[in-house]
């Protein structure tokens, strides 16, 4: 079957506005939910961080009140301890678009840090888009698409219908007063066309190639309508 290129965060915090490093990573549903569905249906993940370096799990996200209870927690960490992918990622720098079908995105607070702002992921995003091959981002994953310009300074996905993790989940989530940007607002101010669904429901966008999910309930549905067009 085919490769399916999981680029995540390296990042294990988010600086908040008053200098605070948050302490975060990647969101565990975001990577476990995909990565069962794709590995299900026979494909093969790669990793790829910036720089390499092994992804950090947010925390926050093993906690039984984010997973249904203590049982849904202790399976996630333990799906979470049979990717072996997240042990040996490749360089970002490094990755060759043509050697996969599909790009998969995870959010958590960790793109805010560093894909948000990161040239090579910018660059692949542009060529992932421009390839017609699945591009899926979901929750703060979107972030990266702020660093996805072209040479004139747009943004590559300006006028792309997109689901991110809303100003009104991070308000209930607690951080949006202490953030230095919001997602939905960044996006917008770069011509993307968000699409919020309500806070913390499965919400799925899909416009030509890209297949956004706004929050962590979003990310089993997402994989699967990525999965429908790998068939």
């Amino acid at each position: 079957m085919s490769k399916i290129l999981f680029v995540m965060t390296g990042a294990d915090h988010w600086t908040l506005a008053d200098g605070t490093k948050h302490p975060t990573g990647f969101w565990a549903e975001e990577a476990v939910a995909p990565y069962r569905a794709f590995k299900g249906a026979g494909h093969e993940i790669v990793v790829a961080t910036p720089g390499g370096v092994v992804p950090t799990v947010d925390r926050g996200s093993l906690a039984p009140e984010v997973n249904g209870g203590q049982e849904g927690a202790d399976e996630i960490a333990a799906a979470l301890a049979t990717m072996t992918e997240l042990d040996s990622p490749i360089r970002l720098e490094d990755v060759d678009l043509g050697d996969y079908a599909a790009v998969f995105y995870p959010g958590g607070h960790g793109p805010m840090e560093d894909l948000a702002v990161n040239a090579d992921s910018g660059r692949l995003l542009v060529d992932a888009l421009g390839s017609g091959k699945p591009l899926a981002v979901v929750c703060h994953g979107p972030a990266a698409l702020l660093a996805a310009t072209r040479e004139d300074g747009s943004n590559a996905f300006a006028g792309y219908r997109v689901a991110a993790f809303t100003n009104a989940e991070e308000t209930q989530a607690g951080l949006a007063d202490r953030a230095k940007w919001l997602l939905e607002t960044r996006l917008v101010e770069a011509g993307v066309d968000v699409r919020a669904g309500e806070p913390w429901a499965p919400n799925v966008v899909v416009d030509r190639n890209l297949f956004t999910g706004q929050n962590p309930a979003s990310s089993a549905p997402l994989a699967a309508e990525v999965l429908k067009t790998l068939a």
